[in-house]
């Protein structure tokens, strides 16, 4: 969070976005560091990358005025209420070189037993009405991988378009995790959650 700047919170009907306490990392690493969940990440994150995302995350909000925010459910006595579901938000894409490096990127990391809620869609949506709203973006990208339809279907059902232009090699992964591709959506295009 930048310097004087006000804690972050947005709330939609089931769930909030918020900044990142230091008692949510260790339940963050719990649910979402599993298999299943990192799937399509790579490799599941040791004390070193754990270390090093939690870093990012707040170099970003400090950086942006925003970020991958904590995602949990609204304790209202629904699934999972009151609990840390992952995140969602937006952030910089960050891998030099490649033709989306700068722009607003949005992203979501959710534990297993919240998949299927609508959670990430929710979720997903009020990070985007923020992106072009409040942060005045008009342009916002996506990553994925090919192999991940959950990810990219997602992303078709907030209206984003595939961009294969833009798709890039990260040299950072490996060949099994190359290429990167990537779904983008203009200001002009987002209808948002009214529309």
């Amino acid at each position: 969070m930048p310097d004087g700047a006000e804690p972050f919170r947005h709330e939609t009907a089931r769930l909030v976005l918020r900044d990142w306490r230091n008692e949510d990392w260790p339940e963050f690493w719990r649910l979402t560091n599993t298999p299943a969940v990192m799937r399509w990440l790579g490799r599941e994150a040791n004390a070193q990358t754990r270390e090093a995302a939690r870093a990012r995350v707040e170099r970003y909000a400090r950086d942006y005025g925003h970020t991958f925010w904590a995602l949990e459910r609204m304790p209202d006595g629904g699934h999972l209420s009151g609990e840390i579901l992952g995140f969602c938000g937006l952030k910089r894409a960050n891998v030099d070189g490649s033709p989306v490096s700068g722009m607003p990127e949005i992203g979501w990391r959710l534990r297993e037993d919240a998949w299927g809620c609508g959670y990430a869609k929710e979720a997903a949506m009020a990070s985007l009405d923020l992106g072009f709203g409040r942060f005045g973006y008009d342009e916002i990208v996506a990553l994925t991988l090919e192999g991940n339809a959950a990810s990219w279907g997602l992303m078709k059902r907030l209206g984003m378009r595939r961009r294969k232009d833009l798709d890039y090699i990260d040299p950072n992964w490996p060949a099994e995790f190359n290429p990167n591709i990537v779904y983008s959506i203009a200001a002009s295009a987002w209808k948002g959650a009214d529309g």
